[in-house]
């Protein structure tokens, strides 16, 4: 054999086997895709029923069934009744929101009455203590001043004043009658000023609207004038303006001068109607 003809065989052996290696791949990838399967269909039979086991029985065709539509539904417009649901929702929600304000305005009033209610009783308990605060105030300097008269009497006692002295002059001039010491009266009014003699005694006016007494706590100074007046213990009369009338007089009533500085008396007027 010669040698050309070694190598055409070597040759169409390597040609056979490459053909085998190329039918089994493509074998194996025909074989790893997946078939679809075939509808079975309906078997339908033609002819006379008697025929229908013969071969044209056997014979079937698929025919597909067609899915029916489902219509969409029909579009409702809305009724009398839903309308007047929904007017009526709304009604309900303004009636509500106008409630509800009304129910806040209304809370808010009755928080501001109160506020008021406070503020008036803080002020109406200020105004009870400022003056209960004024009347002890009042009492304890009406009591130390009456503490100083009675001091004051005492003092002048130990001088040979008894205090009996009293005089019927009309309180003009130098000095009244029995030139009275630490004490007297003139007319409707009578003084208690211990080492003091009265020089001018003023008479209150006829115009006092109530009768009654009037003691009227004066303070006098070293010239004999009164420097104070007011309305202290003892006093029977309680209209304002009779008051006034007599804390008038007071302070026009004049004494004799004294080394003292400021010395404490009173002066006690008598109210009644002629």
């Amino acid at each position: 054999m010669t040698k050309e003809r070694q190598n055409k065989i070597i040759a169409a052996i390597i040609a056979f086997i490459f053909m085998i290696l190329l039918w089994l791949l493509l074998w194996f990838i025909y074989i790893g895709i997946p078939q679809p399967e075939e509808d079975e269909g309906i078997e339908v039979a033609f002819g006379v029923v008697e025929d229908a086991g013969g071969y044209m029985a056997q014979q079937s065709e698929a025919v597909p069934i067609p899915a029916e539509a489902t219509p969409p539904p029909p579009a409702t417009a809305p009724s009398d009744n839903d309308l007047m649901t929904q007017e009526d929702e709304e009604a309900l929600q303004l009636a509500r929101q106008r409630e509800e304000k009304k129910r806040k305005e209304r809370e808010l009033a009755e928080a501001e009455r109160l506020q008021r209610e406070r503020e008036r009783a803080e002020a109406e308990a200020k105004a009870r203590a400022e003056a209960e605060a004024r009347a002890k105030a009042e009492a304890e300097r009406q009591a130390k001043e009456q503490a100083a008269i009675a001091k004051a009497s005492q003092f002048g006692s130990l001088f040979g004043n008894s205090g009996n002295a009293s005089g019927s002059g009309d309180g003009k001039g130098s000095g009244q009658k029995g030139n009275p010491v630490g004490h007297g009266s003139v007319g409707a009014a009578s003084w208690s000023l211990a080492g003091r003699e009265c020089k001018s005694m003023a008479q209150p006016s006829n115009n006092f609207r109530q009768e009654g007494k009037v003691v009227v706590s004066i303070q006098v100074d070293a010239a004999g004038n009164v420097v104070s007046a007011s309305e202290t213990i003892g006093t029977t009369v309680g209209d304002y303006s009779t008051i006034q009338i007599a804390l008038k007089a007071a302070r026009e009533t004049k004494f004799s001068a004294s080394s003292s500085k400021v010395q404490i008396g009173t002066i006690t007027y008598i109210f009644k109607f002629k």
